[in-house]
């Protein structure tokens, strides 16, 4: 089971737009050029900065 990380305010994705903060992303993994790939589902992904992972908050 991947693990479930949240993202910390103003976090960006690599094409310079917001992420939704109050949202639960699971952490597929980090590529070679250093993004973290973080998903919602299996149509919804992100490549973010691994600096603005945080720990899920589970509400």
């Amino acid at each position: 089971m991947k693990p479930t990380v949240g993202v910390k305010p103003e976090t960006r994705n690599h094409k310079g737009f917001f992420v939704q903060q109050d949202t639960s992303y699971q952490l597929m993994g980090i590529d070679e050029s250093g993004w973290a790939l973080i998903c919602v589902d299996e149509a919804s992904c992100h490549y973010v900065d691994p600096d603005n992972l945080e720990e899920a908050n589970d509400q």
